[in-house]
């Protein structure tokens, strides 16, 4: 190749010479000018339609249907606790005791009042027939007469009332005892022995024997799709072999302000045994199917902060970059709710060397 030639050495050439060193400096720049750029390499993929049914995966726990607070109906200092968390008890089990001195007393006092009553009432009784014997024979008058018919009722009316504080009484005395009322575990206890508890003070929860429920803190959002199925699948998590089925139960109408999410209480078809109170347990139900778009995650990009892809237009070979609205990410797939089109091509590999409006090549296998 004849090598290039520099002006200043033929500074004091003819001009025939002159015009042979210009054509050698047009072939030096010609052999040394930059190759014309070629189209970028990319791989598409002709975007269609698929079905799209989304599993829902969430973690709760095996909790009651009927849960229950335990309080006695009245004050006093617990002398007795008789179960611990985690008991079983049944409907008449005792489970603390109240010091009943009080209560006894006040039993005492109520039995005396009624005695008074009683001796009272007969007193009343007996001066009340005699005057109407006396009045038969014109020996009283009228209205000693019905001064003793009004002292026998008013001694009638004091028994009864003293009868009916005989009865309070003893229910105060009874209500000494606390009673689980209903077969159950017990699952929390707020007091000791030797406490003071006022009336209706918590002392125990218990979580009644019976059906069960999973229960779920979930998202508001996921109430936006219909379900596919109103059967939700139930698995312990501690053992995957355990499995059960359930339906929607209670949705609680409010969102906790703490969290943010909703309390969902799935029922338990014929629970396992093994299904017991606290358990963790994964429910999984399915949504409503549809008709979505999706593309590789590699197809995936930005624009301006927005989830976008770029499409090729085939008449052309050029790019654009096109916003999307997600639905959701599925293994090895973004799903698209709105922005692309069945038919559309777009990009799935090489989107990093791309600018808007750039001419592209495609790689053989293009779904083009």
């Amino acid at each position: 190749m004849t090598s290039c030639f520099r002006a200043d050495t033929c500074r004091f050439a003819p001009a025939a010479s002159m015009a042979v060193i210009a054509l050698g400096l047009a072939a030096c720049q010609k052999q040394t000018s930059q190759p014309q750029s070629r189209p970028t390499m990319v791989q598409v993929e002709t975007v269609a339609l698929a079905d799209y049914a989304p599993p829902v995966r969430l973690t709760g726990e095996v909790r009651a249907q009927v849960e229950s607070d335990l309080s006695f109906r009245v004050a006093g200092r617990i002398s007795e606790r008789l179960v611990n968390v985690g008991d079983h008890v049944t409907a008449d089990q005792v489970l603390a005791r109240l010091d009943p001195q009080q209560q006894q007393a006040t039993l005492t006092a109520a039995e005396a009042a009624v005695q008074a009553a009683e001796a009272t009432l007969r007193q009343a009784t007996s001066t009340y027939k005699r005057q109407e014997v006396l009045l038969t024979r014109g020996y009283t008058t009228k209205r000693e007469h019905d001064q003793a018919q009004e002292a026998y009722l008013t001694a009638q009316a004091a028994l009864d009332n003293a009868k009916a504080q005989l009865g309070t009484a003893r229910d105060h005395l009874s209500d000494t005892v606390l009673r689980a009322g209903v077969a159950g575990v017990i699952t929390a206890r707020t007091a000791e022995a030797g406490q003071v508890v006022q009336v209706a003070q918590t002392v125990f929860s218990i979580a009644q024997d019976g059906p069960r429920d999973a229960v779920f803190n979930v998202y508001e959002s996921i109430f936006t799709r219909e379900p596919a199925d109103p059967a939700i699948a139930l698995t312990l998590v501690s053992d995957p072999a355990v499995k059960a089925k359930g339906t929607v139960r209670e949705v609680s109408p409010t969102v906790d302000p703490s969290s943010g999410t909703v309390k969902v209480k799935v029922g338990i078809e014929h629970p396992p045994a093994s299904m017991t109170l606290g358990a963790a347990i994964v429910g999984e139900g399915r949504f409503q199917l549809r008709e979505l778009v999706m593309v590789p995650w590699s197809a995936l990009s930005s624009e301006n902060g927005h989830a976008a892809v770029w499409t090729v237009d085939p008449q052309t070979k050029t790019v654009s970059l096109k916003t999307i609205t997600v639905e959701g990410y599925d293994l090895g797939k973004v799903v698209v709710r709105e922005g692309l089109e069945p038919g559309e091509v777009v990009v799935t590999a090489g989107a990093q060397f791309l600018r808007p409006r750039q001419v592209v090549a495609f790689t053989e296998g293009a779904a083009l």
